[in-house]
């Protein structure tokens, strides 16, 4: 548990350093509002010049105090932890001594992207959250159950970008502010889940050991087979089930089509694989 505790603290402060170097040295200069509180504060701070993490705090709190009384107090906790911790890192440690990028603003966008998006993925393997759009999001599900919370995320993050175009007066902030958001999206999804995604394929067939032989022999991946039975038909049917790396699906379809063309398949792509021939859950962090 000591163990465990040490590696949450030092991701979490490690994160909050990456996020707030990431947020000073290229989103400030680029003029953009990346989603979340955050970009509200540095909206804020272009009109005002106050500090943006101070203003991301503040934007924060009465979003805590909802998420105390309606959400998990635990994660009102540990999201308090982590923006506290941000604002202190953000204003009187990295702010002052940090300079910020003055190259091409695409550029800006990108990495910015790149390195917040490292800083929060930290931040969120060590069991924390930054808050602001992901307590808006869960508050806002709450309320409305029929919308996901992906969707809820989207129209705040969506109303964001807009309304940096405005403040900043200037349609590219909120493209490159778009920009910024989805390689941070990705960034986050990438050291999250793993860059070890494969794709997942049902095969209703008639020849369940044949494409299974294939697979072994000629990918090297192994495969299940499940008995079924045909709803309509009622007669009995095996499906096999099987993952493989992306860049191995089309020689995976090429075997399907050679061994059963009136197989039936669902593809499904997967964020993360682990197990024989994939990330070994030693390397989980």
């Amino acid at each position: 548990m000591k163990k465990e505790w040490i590696k949450s603290v030092v991701l979490v402060v490690l994160g909050a350093v990456i996020y707030s170097v990431g947020t000073q040295y290229f989103v400030v200069p680029a003029q953009i509002a990346p989603g979340g509180a955050v970009g509200i504060a540095l909206m804020i701070n272009h009109l005002t010049a106050l500090p943006i993490g101070t203003l991301t705090l503040l934007i924060n709190l009465p979003l805590l105090v909802l998420a105390w009384f309606y959400l998990s107090r635990q994660f009102t906790v540990r999201t308090a932890i982590a923006t506290v911790l941000v604002t202190i890192i953000l204003d009187f440690i990295v702010t002052p001594i940090c300079p910020q990028y003055a190259g091409d603003r695409l550029l800006s966008s990108v990495y910015g992207g790149i390195v917040v998006g490292v800083g929060m993925a930290f931040i969120f393997l060590a069991g924390f959250t930054t808050g602001g759009t992901d307590i808006a999001g869960y508050l806002l599900q709450k309320k409305f159950p029929h919308y996901s919370i992906g969707h809820a995320l989207m129209i705040i993050e969506g109303i964001i970008l807009v309304m940096s175009i405005f403040v900043f007066q200037d349609v590219d902030a909120g493209l490159f502010g778009l920009i910024s958001v989805y390689v941070q999206t990705k960034v986050i999804d990438m050291i999250l889940y793993g860059s070890d995604a494969g794709s997942q394929a049902i095969i209703v067939t008639k020849h369940p050991q044949e494409i299974a032989d294939r697979v072994i022999q000629e990918l090297e991946r192994t495969a299940t087979i499940l008995p079924a039975k045909g709803a309509y038909s009622g007669d009995p049917i095996d499906v096999v089930l099987c993952t493989v790396r992306k860049s191995e699906f089309v020689r995976l379809k090429r075997i399907i089509g050679q061994c059963d063309p009136s197989a039936f398949v669902m593809a499904n792509e997967t964020s993360e694989v682990l197990g024989l021939g994939f990330k070994g859950f030693t390397e989980v962090v």
